[in-house]
């Protein structure tokens, strides 16, 4: 099968640091990879590269050009607008008449179990709301892989289980899944291939059985740590 996306030996500097180096990756479709690693390992960058909102600056992406893709970061930004205009903008740029689009976002908005918050100001709703109505916006795209930034780090126990569980309703259709968590049992839950990073590079990439039962001791020092918590 080819790739949806390949990445070769790509990196991203910033003001002459790296935050990405030597990075090789490919993720085939319907494929659930986890970004883990601490703070300033890379996970956001490698992100917004596979998704091309940054440009590497050494490497190469080859992407399918046929693919569809959508972006959630840790809090998304919402529209000065209503939560179903938040919605149906994206469709309506995609050229979908504009009462199309609104019916569309109805829908979308119901299947996140906020169809009696349609008409609310989004930016006045709670952090797992927001995050509601951004997956909503995704589901209407109708993406072949969604990308997550920590989709659920800044919400309470209660909407975090909301929101993890519309995730894997959403991508249990073989969408492709990339997303960046420090919740371990999430990645669990989620993932079925993980990707540790530390300091921008790959130390380890395996299946998610393999990653949390392996010797990672031996093959990968810093994940084995990260794992005992001693690696923040």
């Amino acid at each position: 099968m080819t790739p949806l996306v390949e990445l070769e030996d790509v990196g991203v500097e910033f003001r002459g640091l790296a935050a990405l180096a030597g990075v090789s990756l490919s993720i085939m479709q319907g494929e659930k990879v986890a970004l883990i690693g601490a703070n300033g390992s890379g996970k956001s960058t490698l992100l917004r590269v596979l998704h091309g909102l940054q440009r590497p600056t050494q490497g190469a992406v080859r992407r399918d050009s046929s693919m569809t893709q959508a972006m959630l970061f840790q809090r998304p930004h919402m529209l000065r607008a209503s939560a179903l205009h938040n919605v149906a903008l994206g469709l309506w740029l995609q050229a979908t008449p504009w009462q199309q689009a609104r019916a569309q976002a109805r829908i979308a908005l119901a299947r996140v179990g906020l169809a009696d918050m349609a008409t609310r100001y989004a930016p006045s709703l709670s952090g797992g709301q927001q995050q509601r109505v951004a997956l909503a916006r995704a589901w209407t795209l109708q993406p072949g892989m969604l990308l997550l930034d920590e989709p659920t780090s800044s919400l309470d126990p209660h909407a975090k289980t909301e929101v993890e569980g519309l995730i894997a309703e959403f991508c249990a259709a073989n969408v492709t899944l990339i997303f960046a968590s420090h919740n371990l049992g999430q990645v669990k839950r989620l993932a079925s291939r993980v990707v540790y990073l530390h300091r921008g590079r790959v130390l380890a990439d395996l299946p998610v059985r393999d990653f949390f039962e392996g010797a990672l001791h031996d093959t990968a020092p810093e994940a084995h740590l990260f794992l005992k918590g001693e690696l923040g």
